[in-house]
């Protein structure tokens, strides 16, 4: 058996190849996590997310970066696209119903409606619809009822 001491160890540590290598992983995954707060406003869709992170990821830190910038990007691209500002101005000024609609749930974006609360479309734009909820202006997905954003 031989005994290494600790300087034999950082020696061995510090070979150039490793260094780089890791240092690609440490760049790469800083990148990504920098760059994943302006992607998810850019991000239309998973599959467009895990392909631009694992492309950036590739560059900065080659295939263990693109590994790594593919699962950061498909979650960054899952996020909710926020609606057109057009919409949330409609929503904003659309008058309230007569009758106030109050659900136990607590409204949260991401979540669907229950079924009980009567969604309206958006005339303009039918990819979305609004429902006010606890006093509470909403847009959602009309198939989904799934909220998009709560308005305040």
């Amino acid at each position: 058996m031989r005994v290494v001491g600790l300087a034999a160890v950082k020696k061995a540590a510090s070979k150039p190849e490793e260094e780089k290598t890791l240092s690609k992983l440490v760049v790469g995954t800083a990148v990504a996590a920098s760059l994943m707060s302006g992607i998810a406003l850019a991000q239309s869709s998973t599959v467009n997310g895990a392909a631009g992170g694992a492309v950036t990821g590739a560059i900065v830190g080659g295939p263990v970066g693109a590994a790594v910038g593919g699962v950061a990007g498909a979650i960054v691209g899952t996020a909710i696209d926020p609606p057109p500002q057009k919409v949330v101005t409609y929503v904003r000024e659309a008058p309230a119903p007569s009758a106030r609609v109050v659900v136990k749930e607590k409204v949260v974006v991401g979540h669907a409606l229950p079924e009980t609360v009567v969604v309206t479309p958006i005339p303009d734009n039918p990819k979305y619809a609004y429902a006010i909820v606890n006093d509470e202006r909403v847009i959602v997905e009309p198939s989904s009822r799934k909220v998009i954003q709560v308005i305040n």
